[in-house]
Formats: C-alpha cells, structure tokens, sequence
C-alpha cells in the first residue's frame, strides 16, 4: 500500500498513520489512534522499569586489627548482600605502622574468601592501592551464601587447656 493510500484510509477512519518500524523495507506503519498507542506504550515503559532490578555494589570495611568476633559479624553482614543479589567491595584499611605488615592484610582476604567456600566468585583478587587493600565479590549462584568461620584455632586453644 502506498503512503498517500494509507494516510487517507487513517484520514476516512479518523485516527492517525504511525510509523511503528522505519528502518525495515519497506517500512512499517500502523492505523492507530496516537493518544492511545502513546499512553500504552509510556505505561509499558513504566512496568519495565519496575521489573528491572538495580544491582548495587554494596562495600564492606575494616582494620587489621579486627577481632574473630567483628570479622564474623561483619562477613554476616556481606552473605546477605550477596544473598540479595549484589556485588561487594571488601575492603581493609591499613593505618599507621601497619603498612610495614602488609602480608596481614593479604592473610586475612585469602582466609574470608576460603571461609566463603565455593558459595562466592572473587571478580577482582585482592589488590593493594595505598593505604586500602580491596577485593570484590560475588555469589556464585551454588546454594545460600554463608560466611562459615574456620574454627582450628578456638578448637586447639580448647584442647590445651584440658
């Protein structure tokens, strides 16, 4: 159908002529009343919006010095970002004379991420930027994240006092 046939068959009809796809050949056009097209598409829009979800990059931080219990508390804290979805920033913030240990740091990534298990995926390795060591995690979609503390250490304390 020609354009001049169809903007009078829109016209006979009283609605309007709107172009749906122009880049296909020929193009394509639909009879359509514009006030009515324009409201259903802007709402199914809005729906979209809706339904789409955000995912943030949630951040944890703390010091070397951070006791089992705090580090505990806090890994509590980071499986539930994880559980909802997001990414998180873990990281560790060297302050003082504690630049000169920076293995500790190093220790103390590697052991949060093998306490997570195969539960999370490390996107980005421990890195040192100055005074911050950082790394990102993710869940890895096996099960419920859980932050499982390795016990040995509370278990020989345990064992030499008996």
């Amino acid at each position: 159908m020609s354009k001049q046939e169809a903007l009078q068959l829109a016209q006979e009809r009283d609605l309007d002529l709107v172009e749906i796809s122009p880049d296909a050949d020929p193009p394509v056009c639909k009879i359509v009343d514009w006030g009515k097209f324009n409201y259903q598409r802007t709402k199914q829009q809005q729906k979209n919006r809706k339904t789409t979800k955000t995912l943030d990059m949630k951040q944890m931080r703390f010091g070397l010095k951070i006791g089992a219990h705090d580090l505990a508390i806090k890994m509590g804290k980071v499986a539930k970002f994880l559980e909802a979805g997001h990414k998180v920033k873990i990281t560790l913030v060297y302050r003082g004379r504690e630049q000169a240990h920076k293995e500790i740091g190093f220790k103390i990534a590697q052991r949060v991420i093998e306490d997570f298990g195969d539960t999370i995926v490390v996107d980005q390795p421990p890195q040192l930027a100055g005074r911050q060591l950082s790394f990102v995690a993710r869940s890895s979609g096996k099960g419920t994240v859980a932050y499982q503390p390795n016990q040995e250490g509370e278990n020989n304390a345990q064992t030499q006092d008996a």
